[in-house]
């Protein structure tokens, strides 16, 4: 007996002993360390037999102790197993009290699985036991009311919890004094419910009572002071005060490292704050540093399976995310999940928050199919665990919602947002600042789908809540900042921009410091503003004060130093950098896909932007191989009805328009709208962006009214969003304007543009690039109007802005040039044009490389101008040098090679060379058949073309048709009353006239003339134009009076609009000169010829091809007024110019022989004559083939050479070889046949074969009644030759006078009073009158004939 209580004795000091080595081992070394003890003691409980009432009390103070130890450890498997035990000792001992605090610990291991409702359930159990139980039942009861708090904390019911809070509080006041340590634990929960709440100003009030009441109680050093520090730093945190946070959190450590050293898990829990704050901060390898000190102690305290290790994986994954180091955030997430999954089961919030974590992450790689799975797990698990109604189902809301975002499923984005806005308004209030996050979330969706005006009521709402609970200087109301910056970015309202920009630069530099990312943020968006505002130089700064502040906080390889380079890209596309440009794509590409893949969203969006450089470049096919990249990517990731496949749908659009691939443009850009239209309303500004675009490509295909439709169609959406001064608005005046300068619409035109650049200026200031554009815009109005002064000084002013932006050396000042060029071409100021266009060449060829299309424009210009100055041979070269780069970049079917070939044809027509014209304009045609509409504008400029050379080679008819064909084409795409059917009307008149068919003629200018006034102002070259064309028609007619009414009008008109030494006033006075000279008014003739020759030499360098035109027609009233000499002279001169300027073999040249010819021809060489006439011939043979009416008239000049050498039938065969072309390629009643038969018939006269004469000379007078009135001149000629006829018969009765009389008559008329013909005429009267006897009528007739002879 004595034995046996010996030994339970001994048992139970043993067990006593072991038992406080462990409390004393806890005490000091933690958990870990009195583990062991614990352990020892309960096995050697469980090994006794029969226990004693002690040894069972001590069994559950173990147990107890040792449920604890594994509660804290997350260990709820052996948590569970001990607290079974305890509960069975509890049952055992019949105690209420036992059982009330295993019911209390069974809650708080039912919390921790996510068991709200059993843990719910088992405090109240223990308050019901402990309420029947306790004399002193307040205190007790007290912790129970504290753990439900701690419940409804979790649930995210945070009145609720502050409710238990205050319950378990007053009864502790009631029961001690205020200063008991237990009360500022108290104190402490409820602040961080206050955080929750977003109540800082509540949070602090509360924690400054915990210290308050400690330092009474406690020293300055003591656990509690550090925990209140703790606790105070998490309040400045979450106000973004990060500097006051780190220091609370430093103070805290302070004084735990004193106490505690530096492997105690508290010190874990602060390194764990000072990291999250670091984080906040932007030192990301300092916060990760601070999360791996954490983690070593933890891991050392806790083993490797505990939730506390997990939750710093999970933080260190969110570090690694913001650094862009997707791998490495995906990584400590995963581990964070594998530990949860271990310790808390599949269906704890913790584990929900891994799953949300994770998601994120698939986010922002684009894995958006992934992503939401991972958000479904979670959401699945908060709705077992909290219901529908919790904060934390909110943010899944809200993050499910970004990923829709993402896709672009902007509609489904806000439908999630208010989803998780109707829970936090009836968890959290209206008040709080996560709803002040969701309001900023719906902001940026509305942003995205161009609703501005919703996206800014958002973000108001957002920052009035920010306001009130965060106060004037948080983060989080910089970052809203930061977005209406970005709304009013989009809006074009740049100042504003701006200023939200620096509202927010403002706050983060104030808590952030200067060397923060999100400075570096802030910055990239002022970058953004500067950049659109044409301010590139500000911007490539700002971007690198951005990059300077994130590249050593970020490294390299961070999405947001991708981010900047995409910025920095685009600044050096916008100054036509094309090759930096790329540099920084590549750089970016680089970054984002070592971070992303190769398959993520914005790799896509990458390529799309290189897509567009290489399209500026010219370079198209690689344009569209780029964007054929980002759609298979686009596709993969995000589907087909993605907004971003849309875009990408759009630039390869763009680059198919570009390459004039209309069809597959339109493919592509409807593709782009059917998607749209399926994402956004059918208000939305992307919609309106798409149908302008599709109005480029009508536009360009000459479909004016449909382009007009879609750009009206573009304006009915915008004006709603934009308001009627917003410069997309401008965008799409302007697009009008130029659809209407190619309808011919110059005063709609004017209008149109003058309306874009009236919104524009305000907005964007007078030295925008867009505003330079406008200027150039309007000059080219100004220029189709004839306005050459007001077209120079916008385009003047235009440059001046360029300059500015630009500097010297950008592809928009060599724009601009081309366009001043273009406008001193129109001014024939060639010299000026070559100038400007050498300019714009080296400065494209310095940045583009030597094979560029702007290259080939350039070279084509400057062909143009050869062209005009008669340098064909030079111009032949430009164009050949321009299609080679065309054919190199756009192969052998594009429009632009058309354009080209065109431009050779007319180079080659100049040349006389007309075979090659024809089969150069035939190449042209063929491309234009195959790339455009049968119907467009383009192919109509063609037809004229190859009609001009048909009438060049003499063929009238085939002339007519074509030109018929081009008005047929004008008349469908451009309407009745274009400017460009005027100019076929006036062009089929011309045919008409080289057909002799004048009445036709005098129609079809009549015609071009009404649409002219209808669609130009009186003062316009195309009218002064047609008044010159029917001068033309009138002077063939004999019409001199009405003839020279018209140059006179034409003239005018020149004179007001053009500068005096233009070579358009130069040919109206040569015009004038050639009437005068039929008039026989040769002094006068000259004197218009020698105007007209001076401003051409001040024009034109002294051997260009017009001057030679001048010599020619000054050389022809000098041998019609008999000087030989000196017509011979300037035939001479003629001859010397065309042969340096044209070649020794083209039709020019064969008129100057000709007409030399008739020189020798009339001073009686009569051999040189037929030398000369013969060179003609040959010539022209060569040129224009064997059945050119040039030919007909070098016949025709041989054989009155015959004729004068007494070659009579010699002289007969040259005129029926003349006659039978003429026949054949104009219509027999012409006035060329007319002139032939009465040729023909001097010749019979002079064989004396006066029927043969008689019957020649009739034919010629009744073609020359019906073709050219009863009082042209050549009637003067045909009667006089038949009247002479019967003068050498000796027929000089009435008949012969009045057939003199006749020709007198009409002379008189249409001659001057004294023409020598009108002298002829009288002196063979006065024959006649002398043979009848009629002395006195002879003597006067005489005496009038010897007068006009002497002047």
């Amino acid at each position: 007996m004595g034995n046996k209580q010996s030994n339970s004795s001994s048992i139970s000091t043993n067990l006593n002993l072991l038992y406080n080595t462990a409390i004393h081992c806890q005490k000091v070394n933690g958990d870990q360390q009195a583990l062991p003890y614990y352990i020892q003691a309960l096995s050697q409980i469980l090994s006794i037999h029969h226990t004693t009432p002690d040894i069972d009390q001590l069994q559950y103070n173990i147990v107890c102790n040792l449920c604890d130890i594994y509660i804290r450890q997350y260990d709820i498997t052996q948590a569970n197993k001990f607290i079974g035990l305890a509960l069975q000792l509890a049952h055992k001992f019949e105690e209420k009290k036992k059982l009330s605090e295993c019911l209390d610990r069974q809650g708080e291991i039912k919390r921790l699985e996510g068991d709200y409702d059993g843990a719910l359930l088992d405090h109240k159990k223990s308050i019901e036991i402990k309420a029947k139980t306790y004399e002193y039942e307040g205190l007790v009861i007290s912790d129970s009311f504290f753990n439900i708090g701690n419940i409804y904390g979790d649930l995210g019911k945070y009145d609720s919890a502050i409710c238990m809070y205050e319950k378990s509080l007053k009864i502790k006041l009631s029961a001690y004094s205020d200063n008991r340590l237990s009360i500022t634990t108290m104190y402490n929960n409820m602040g961080i419910s206050y955080i929750h709440q977003g109540k800082y100003d509540d949070a602090v009030c509360i924690y400054q009572k915990s210290p308050k009441i400690n330092l009474s109680t406690i020293n300055n050093n003591h656990f509690n002071i550090s925990t209140t520090y703790q606790n105070i730093g998490r309040v400045y945190e979450q106000q973004g005060k990060y500097d006051n946070a780190a220091c609370m959190y430093e103070r805290s450590l302070e004084i735990c490292l004193s106490i505690l050293g530096h492997d105690h898990p508290i010190i874990a829990t602060t390194y764990h704050n000072m990291a999250s704050v670091y984080s906040h901060q932007g030192m990301y390898d300092d916060a990760v540093c601070m999360y791996e000190k954490s983690l070593k102690i933890d891991l050392a305290t806790l083993g490797n399976n505990h939730p506390r290790i997990a939750m710093t994986y999970s933080n260190m994954g969110i570090v690694y995310h913001h650094q862009g180091n997707y791998d490495d955030a995906d990584c400590m997430h995963k581990k964070a999940l594998k530990i949860e999954l271990s310790t808390l089961g599949n269906n704890h919030p913790t584990t929900a928050a891994a799953y949300h974590n994770i998601a994120s992450i698939y986010n922002y790689q684009g894995r958006y199919d992934d992503a939401f799975c991972m958000f479904e797990k979670s959401l699945k698990i908060q709705f077992s665990t909290f219901g529908n109604n919790h904060p934390s189902i909110a943010i899944t809301y809200d993050n499910m919602a970004s990923v829709y975002e993402h896709q672009g499923k902007y509609d489904y984005a806000i439908c999630m947002y208010e989803k998780s806005l109707k829970i936090q308004f009836s968890t959290l209030g209206n008040n709080h600042p996560s709803i002040a996050n969701t309001y900023n979330n719906m902001g940026v969706v509305y942003e995205h789908q161009g609703k501005y005006d919703s996206a800014i009521c958002m973000y108001k709402k957002s920052l009035k809540i920010k306001f009130s609970s965060l106060g004037n200087n948080h983060s989080s109301t910089a970052a809203t900042y930061n977005n209406l910056g970005s709304v009013y970015l989009h809006q074009s309202k740049y100042d504003d921009a701006v200023c939200m920009y620096k509202k927010s630069l403002k706050i983060n530099l104030l808590i952030l410091g200067s060397n923060h990312p999100s400075i570096a943020t802030t910055y990239n968006n002022i970058g953004l503003v500067y950049s659109n505002g044409g301010k590139y130089d500000n911007a490539l700064c700002i971007y690198k004060k951005s990059l300077k502040i994130n590249l050593p906080i970020l490294g390299n390889y961070h999405p947001t130093i991708a981010y900047t380079y995409l910025n920095i890209a685009a600044v050096y596309h916008g100054q036509g950098k094309y090759n930096d440009a790329l540099c920084m794509y590549e750089k970016s590409l680089r970054i984002q896909s070592s971070i992303l893949g190769y398959n993520h969203p914005s790799i896509a969006t990458t390529y799309n932007y290189m897509g567009l450089v290489y399209s500026y470049q010219g370079k198209f096919d690689d344009a569209v191989y780029m964007h054929k990249k980002s759609l298979k990517i686009g596709l993969s990731a995000s589907g087909n009805n993605y907004p971003g496949i849309a875009n990408t749908y759009r630039n390869m659009g763009i680059a198919f328009y570009n390459q004039c691939k209309y069809d597959d443009a339109v493919c592509m850009l409807e593709k782009s709208l059917e998607i749209q239209l399926l994402t956004f309303s059918s208000n939305h500004a992307t919609i309106a962006t798409t149908y302008q675009d599709i109005g480029l490509v009508y536009y360009d295909r000459g479909k004016y009214d449909d382009a007009i439709y879609m750009y009206e169609k573009s304006l009915k959406i915008k004006l709603p969003i934009h308001g009627n001064n917003h410069p997309s608005i401008a965008t799409t005046y302007n697009n009008m304007a130029n659809v209407y300068l190619q309808q011919g619409k110059y005063d709609e035109a004017v209008y149109m543009f003058k309306k874009a650049l009236q919104i524009e200026l305000p907005a964007l200031g007078s030295n925008h690039p867009k505003i330079a554009t406008r200027y150039s815009n309007l000059a080219s109005a100004y220029h189709y109007q004839g306005k050459y002064d007001e077209a120079a000084c916008m385009c003047e002013k235009s440059l001046k802005i360029k300059l500015l932006k630009h500097g010297n050396n950008h592809p928009s000042i060599a724009t601009t040039y081309n366009n001043m060029a273009s406008v001193y071409y129109n001014q024939c100021k060639y010299d000026d044009a070559l100038c400007m266009l050498e300019k714009s060449l080296k400065i494209d060829l310095s940045i583009l490389g030597n094979n560029h299309p702007n290259i080939a424009s350039t070279y084509n210009n400057i062909g143009l101008v050869y062209n005009n100055q008669g340098k064909y041979d030079n111009a032949v070269c430009m164009y050949e040098k321009s299609l080679k780069i065309n054919l190199s970049i756009l192969g052998d079917y594009h429009p632009t090679i058309a354009t080209t070939y065109n431009n050779l044809g007319l180079a080659y027509s100049y040349q006389g060379k007309f075979d090659n014209a024809l089969c150069m304009y035939k190449k042209s045609i063929k491309i234009k058949l195959l790339t455009l509409d049968k119907n467009h504008p383009s192919m109509a400029t063609t037809y004229d073309n190859m009609a001009n050379i048909f009438l060049d080679q003499g063929k009238c008819d085939d002339a007519i048709s074509m030109y018929e064909k081009s008005l047929k084409i004008k008349l469908s795409t451009l309407g009745n009353s274009h400017p460009s059917v005027a100019n076929t009307y006036s062009y089929i008149g011309l045919a008409y006239s080289h057909q002799g068919k004048y009445d036709n003629a005098i129609c079809m200018y009549k015609k071009s003339l009404k649409i002219n006034l209808l669609t130009h102002k009186k003062n316009n070259c195309n009218i002064s134009s047609t008044y010159g064309n029917m001068g033309v028609v009138y002077s063939h007619q004999g019409k001199y009076s009405d003839a020279i009414c018209m140059y006179k009008k034409s003239l005018n008109i020149q004179l007001s609009i053009l500068d005096s030494n233009h070579p358009t006033i130069a040919n109206s006075y040569n015009n004038i000169a050639v009437v005068h000279s039929q008039q026989g008014r040769y002094d006068e003739a000259v004197l218009m010829y020698e105007k007209s020759l001076k401003i051409k030499l001040s024009t034109f360098r002294d051997n260009h091809p017009s001057i030679a035109n001048t010599y020619h027609n000054m050389a022809s009233v000098y041998e019609r007024q008999g000087k030989y000499d000196d017509a011979a002279s300037m035939y001479g001169k003629s001859l010397k110019i065309r042969l340096s300027t044209l070649g020794n073999n083209h039709p020019s040249i064969a008129i100057t022989y000709n007409n030399i010819g008739l020189v020798y021809y009339y001073q009686g060489k009569y051999d040189d004559a037929a030398c000369m006439c013969e060179k003609s011939l040959k010539i022209k043979s060569s040129a224009l083939g064997n059945n050119h009416p040039s030919l007909a008239t070098a016949y025709h000049n041989i054989a009155s050479i015959y004729s004068h050498q007494g070659k009579y039938d010699d002289a007969i065969c040259m005129y029926e070889k003349s006659l039978k072309i003429n026949l054949s390629t104009l219509s027999n009643n012409h006035p060329i046949i007319a002139n032939t038969y009465g040729y023909m018939g001097l010749v019979y006269s002079h064989q004396s074969k006066y029927d043969n004469a008689i019957c020649m000379y009739q034919k010629s007078l009744k073609i020359t009644l019906s073709a050219l009135s009863n009082h042209h001149s050549s009637i003067v000629t045909t009667d006089g030759n038949m009247a002479n006829i019967l003068h050498d018969k000796g027929v000089y009765d009435d008949d012969v006078i009045s057939s003199y009389e006749r020709a007198s008559a009409i002379s008189f008329d249409t001659h001057l009073h004294n023409h020598p013909d009108l002298a002829k005429l009288y002196r063979n009267i006065a024959f006649c009158y002398d043979k009848l006897n009629r002395q006195d009528d002879a003597k006067e007739i005489r005496r009038v004939s010897v007068n006009i002879r002497s002047t």
